[in-house]
Parts: structure tokens; C-alpha cells; sequence
């Protein structure tokens, strides 16, 4: 193959909102236009967007159990098939956030096998350009400047929702499904990979863990994926990363990626529904720099109480008028007493972590909604992945397309809509546990690749 071929490269279904977006950003910023979906788009919605390489829809499956997967996911599947793509991807999170009850990656791929009659599916979490990295089947994760295995990681290990107690990827998932697993190591990289591979699907595997160390892991991985296609890939936005760089290797795209900033604001906004304590270092920063910061009371906010709406939506707005960004928040990380109140309330209410969650989200994405039309601001931040699904789907918007990038993963974004309000609206989807310290400030200069 002399060039890549005409039309959509690559199209993907992603269980959370920032992830999803995460693999678009991997391909614009390549030079491959691409566009993400919040929902199946329509006849009419696709049109807009003919001469797109990557496409993708985002959803909120990571927060869901098995029985809203097995309802749901066949038709995004069926979808995500139907574009022709030759590669499909299900997009999960680089830190395998899952669980055999809440956004199972197992469940997800025994649904989607029957649909895309893969030959062989891989499996690729790491994306060493992230710093999550997997070596002889276990995955690695980054925080702050040192490297831990996930199952001794101090956020991932303590997660609220799917603590990580295993970090053999295979393993973990072998508690989510029965499918055959194999093992591309770095050593089969290294030397032999096709052969190693031809040798794992004759021998049963289903699906293929795959390890990533280097750039030259990645490239192997990409010649592998292209060279298989069609196929459909089960990972994180390293799928797109080994692709991306089996293709400048090959001198299809560009060399280096589209790198500029959006320039900056006066006046911005910021949601943030993460108890991550990333996050609450980001916060902290934001009160110190011009940011007002304003409590969405989260135990109220599980309770549906719409009065607190108000009061938030009123601060916020005062914030506005003395030159100040209003930054709403639920937690200031995973040892706020907020957190603390919200479970009591919980159980004492008999309501469930995920329907807590989506009112939290709904209540965030209601007040930025308000206070956008309000005020004609044309930039906020919506801080967590599960939060900016929920906060998403109240702003309607249709799609996203990449305009700004940041860290990989977090990168400003152009909404559209066909409300004239909301057209053009600049937003940027951060995971809880992503970005720099000072990045709502980031955000507010116009983001761009070098902080």
C-alpha cells in the first residue's frame, strides 16, 4: 500500500465522554479530521461532516452495569460497523476503569464479538505517550513523577468504583468474560510479531493483550492493526497513537502534529463533578488565580433539589459581575467531608452511587447550560469523565471537533449544535485524574501544546 485509502480510517465507541474525545484528538491533530458524536448521529448530521478520516460516539457505558450494556451496546455496535471503517474501536479508559458490575470492558467485547466477527481482537491499554505503559501482560500508570504497577497506584487502587486490585490485564478481565485471552509481550515485538500473532490466534485466543513501552512498540502494534484490517480493537486512545505512528513511519500523514493555541478569554467557566485528587490540586490552583470557587452541594444535588440549582446558578453570576471565573465544584478531592455527607445520604435515602452520579452531572450540565445563555460566555471546562457525559448531554450539542490541544487527552474543543447559542462553543473534557496544576488556566490562554 502506497497511501492510505479514501474515506473513514478509523470509527469508535467510547464508554466515557473525555476518553472518547481523547481518540478524536489522537487523529486531528495528525492531520486526520474527525468528529465524535454524542449520541448516534443522523443522516442529516453525518452529512455535515463528509470528509472526515475518524469517527466516533461518545457514551457514558463506564458508569453502567452489564444489563444496560447488553441493552444498549448492540446497536452502537451495529453503527460503528456500518461506517466501513477498516478499523472499529471500543474505547476504554488507559487506567482499564472497570469492573464485572460497572462499565465491564468483558461484557462489552462477549456483546460486540457476534457483531464484528473479528478474526482476532486487540487488546491495548498503554499509551506510553501518556505514561500508561504495559510490560509482559501487567499495566503501568504515572502519577505525578513516578510509575506505579495499577494494582499499587494510589488513585487506581482506591478508586470509589472500581478499585484496581489486579494489574494483569488479562486477568482483570478474565472476571468479565470467557473469552480466550493471548499475550503480545515486548519480547514478540521485538522479534517476530506477525508470526507470534498467526501463532496466538491458531492456538484459541480471541483477544490479544498487547504491551507498550516505546515508540517503536507502538509502530509495531499499528503495522499490525493495519495490516490485519478490518479488525476491531478493544483499548485506550493507544490504539490510535500505534496507528498514527505506523503511519508517519510509513510517510502517509505528517510528521508532527497541528500545534496552536485558540488565544485567550476574558471571562470563562468550569465544572467539575471528580473527587480525584488531581483535580482537587486544580481547584486549589484555580482559587488561587481569579477563580471564585462555588460549592454544588452534593448531597442536595443526589436528591434532585432543584432550589440548589438556583442559589449555584446566582454565585455564579456574581463571580461574573466582579470580574471573577466561577469555577463549580461537588468534591475538592477523595477526603472532602462533601464526600463523606453525599454516601450518608445515600444510604439513608436508598439511592444508588449511579443515580447519585447522574443527577450530580445533570445538575452541573443544567446550571453551565443556564448560565451559557445567561451570559454568552464561549468557553468553559467540564472537569471529569463520567461528569462531562452527564454535563454533555444537557448543553445540546450533537458533536465535537478537536480545535486546541493540551495535554494528550484533555484538549480544547469546538461544540456543534443547532442552537445558535451554543454553536461554537468552546469546551474542554478533562478526566479526573489528567493535566497539569494550573490547568483551568491553561484552558482560559487557549490551550495549545506547549503549557
Amino acid at each position: 500500500m502506497l497511501a492510505l485509502p479514501e474515506g473513514l480510517l478509523v470509527s469508535w465507541y467510547g464508554d466515557d465522554f473525555t476518553g472518547s474525545a481523547a481518540t478524536m484528538e489522537v487523529l486531528e491533530f495528525a492531520g486526520l479530521p474527525s468528529v465524535l458524536f454524542l449520541k448516534q448521529p443522523t443522516d442529516e448530521q453525518l452529512a455535515r461532516f463528509p470528509d472526515v478520516r475518524g469517527l466516533g460516539v461518545a457514551s457514558t457505558a463506564r458508569a453502567h452495569s452489564p444489563e444496560w450494556m447488553d441493552e444498549h451496546l448492540p446497536a452502537e455496535f451495529e453503527f460503528i460497523k456500518s461506517t466501513g471503517a477498516p478499523i472499529c474501536h471500543y474505547k476504554i479508559c488507559s487506567t482499564l476503569d472497570s469492573s464485572p458490575s460497572s462499565g465491564s470492558v468483558g461484557r462489552a467485547i462477549d456483546i460486540a464479538k457476534p457483531i464484528m466477527q473479528s478474526p482476532w481482537i486487540p487488546c491495548q491499554v498503554a499509551a506510553p505517550v501518556m505514561r500508561r505503559y504495559q510490560a509482559f501482560g501487567n499495566l503501568f500508570a504515572a502519577a505525578g513523577s513516578d510509575v506505579y504497577r495499577l494494582d499499587r497506584h494510589p488513585v487506581m487502587a482506591r478508586h470509589p468504583v472500581t478499585p484496581m486490585a489486579e494489574a494483569d490485564v488479562a486477568r482483570h478481565l478474565a472476571e468479565q468474560t470467557r473469552a480466550q485471552f493471548g499475550l503480545m509481550d515486548v519480547e514478540n515485538l521485538q522479534q517476530g510479531a506477525e508470526e507470534h500473532l498467526q501463532q496466538l490466534i491458531h492456538g484459541g485466543a480471541e483477544v490479544v493483550s498487547c504491551d507498550a513501552m516505546s515508540q517503536q512498540d507502538i509502530e509495531t502494534l499499528g503495522r499490525l492493526y493495519w495490516d490485519n484490517a478490518p479488525l476491531f480493537a478493544v483499548g485506550s486512545q493507544g490504539i490510535e497513537y500505534s496507528l498514527v505512528a505506523y503511519w508517519r513511519e510509513q510517510g502517509w500523514i505528517p510528521a508532527t502534529d497541528r500545534n496552536h493555541s485558540a488565544g485567550p478569554v476574558e471571562q470563562m467557566l468550569a465544572v467539575s463533578g471528580s473527587v480525584s485528587p488531581v483535580t482537587a490540586l486544580q481547584i486549589q490552583w484555580a482559587a488561587e488565580n481569579g477563580f471564585e470557587l462555588i460549592e454544588l452541594d452534593a448531597s442536595r444535588a443526589a436528591l434532585d433539589d432543584r432550589h440548589l440549582e438556583a442559589e449555584v446558578k446566582q454565585a455564579a453570576l456574581d463571580a461574573l459581575s466582579r470580574g471573577l471565573d466561577p469555577l463549580i465544584y461537588s468534591a475538592r478531592g477523595p477526603d472532602d467531608p462533601a464526600v463523606t455527607r453525599m454516601r450518608e445520604t445515600l444510604e439513608r435515602q436508598q439511592i444508588s452511587m449511579d443515580l447519585a452520579n447522574s443527577r450530580i452531572g445533570a445538575a452541573l450540565g443544567r446550571v453551565l447550560a443556564d448560565l451559557i445563555h445567561t451570559t454568552g460566555i464561549r468557553r468553559a471546562v467540564i472537569s471529569g469523565g463520567d461528569t462531562s457525559g452527564y454535563v454533555s448531554r444537557e448543553l445540546d450539542l450533537y458533536a465535537f471537533t478537536a480545535l486546541a490541544p493540551t495535554i494528550p487527552g484533555a484538549s480544547l474543543l469546538e461544540a456543534h449544535s443547532d442552537n445558535p447559542k451554543l454553536a461554537g462553543l468552546q469546551l474542554a473534557l478533562k478526566g479526573g485524574q489528567m493535566g497539569s496544576p494550573d490547568y483551568f488556566g491553561w484552558i482560559k490562554r487557549g490551550a495549545g501544546a506547549v503549557n
